[in-house]
């Protein structure tokens, strides 16, 4: 059984003062034995007109009785010392045990702290905590202002990351929108060439990818901050509504508490995703059901074989299977929106290959009481 600090601590305090009491018993043993008579002298005279009695008799008995005597109290300080020793080492142990958890407090609160943040759905999303310690300024509290410190350097980082995404789409938006505008008015002018025609048509198919990367970022910045919506929410009629008619679906009362607009999102996502990434004659299927107090969706498809190594990078923002960057009709943001939403949400999501090709995605959120 491996010890905590607290029990190894105890044990530091408690052998400590059980092999000084020991010590302290043995200087006590040895002194005492110095200071009792080992042998007794007796001088005796006649009385008047009788002979002098036979001394060596008594002598002998008083000697054995003065040894018996000197016996005894060593072994009764052997014994009595023992067991106080005994006694009050277990009552030291006792005391060591709780003057170490007293000490320890501060370190389970730090422990606490960092098992709530690291615990929490968003990566960022506990970062407003402090721990605050009071106290004398020793080891522990410096380490705890340390971890304060971290604390609020990671927050502002993060927050200014956030900040950085919003405002640099929300700038995008601006030109991209005065783009197509220019496009659709050059595409519609009677004078304009095929080429012309063709060059615009490439251009807006540009422009409109690069819109849909930009409401990404946005909708991925938005699912990693706290939720400010919270509804009654039933993933099979979000399924109902998302699913087309070329969809197998299964669809059992799911209902969990969100925000609506992210959860749509969150099947639309992976809705889509499975019908992109899916082969010719191929099926897509979307199940909902609750399980051990979970709302669950999963979406499943027949599309080409993934080996599982590869499977954590398509959460990944701007990664598909089998390229770093993606360079098709997609933003590479759809699984790292859905994986967003579900941890904002309190819930997760992970995805297994099929052996016959395609992935089974599977979302658990809190199920609604």
């Amino acid at each position: 059984m491996k010890l905590t600090v607290r029990g190894r601590l105890t044990l530091v305090y408690g052998g400590l003062f059980l092999a000084a009491g020991v010590v302290m018993l043995g200087f006590t043993y040895v002194l005492v034995k110095q200071q009792l008579p080992v042998k007794a002298l007796i001088t005796g005279g006649s009385m008047a007109g009788q002979p002098p009695p036979d001394a060596a008799k008594p002598d002998v008995i008083f000697q054995r009785v003065v040894e018996d005597t000197r016996d005894d109290a060593l072994s009764a300080l052997i014994t009595q010392g023992g067991i106080a020793l005994l006694v009050v080492g277990a009552a030291a142990i006792a005391l060591g045990w709780l003057i170490a958890g007293r000490m320890l407090q501060p370190l389970h609160r730090i422990t606490d702290a960092a098992r709530r943040i690291a615990e929490s759905p968003a990566a960022d999303r506990g970062l407003h905590e402090r721990i605050a310690l009071a106290g004398p300024d020793d080891e522990i509290k410096q380490l705890a202002d340390t971890f304060d410190l971290m604390l609020t350097r990671l927050d502002r980082s993060f927050d200014g990351q956030r900040r950085f995404i919003a405002n640099a789409s929300h700038e995008l938006r601006t030109p991209l929108t005065l783009n197509r505008t220019l496009l659709e008015v050059a595409l519609h002018q009677e004078q304009a060439s095929p080429e012309v025609r063709q060059l615009g048509t490439t251009l807006l198919a540009i422009n409109d990818r690069h819109g849909r990367l930009i409401d990404g970022l946005l909708l991925l910045a938005r699912s990693e901050r706290e939720l400010t919506e919270r509804a009654y929410v039933d993933l099979a009629d979000i399924a109902s509504h998302v699913s087309g008619t070329d969809i197998q679906v299964e669809l059992s009362e799911a209902t969990t508490v969100g925000d609506p607009v992210l959860l749509e999102r969150l099947v639309q996502n992976l809705v889509e995703n499975g019908v992109r990434h899916n082969v010719p004659g191929g099926w897509v299927r979307v199940a909902t059901y609750a399980k051990d107090g979970r709302a669950t969706l999963e979406v499943s498809n027949t599309g080409p074989v993934v080996p599982r190594y590869e499977v954590p990078g398509l959460f990944e923002p701007f990664r598909r299977l089998g390229t770093d960057r993606l360079a098709g009709p997609g933003v590479g943001l759809g699984l790292s929106i859905v994986r967003a939403v579900a941890r904002a949400h309190d819930g997760d999501v992970h995805a297994v290959p099929r052996d016959e090709g395609g992935l089974v995605v599977t979302v658990t959120l809190p199920a609604a009481y």
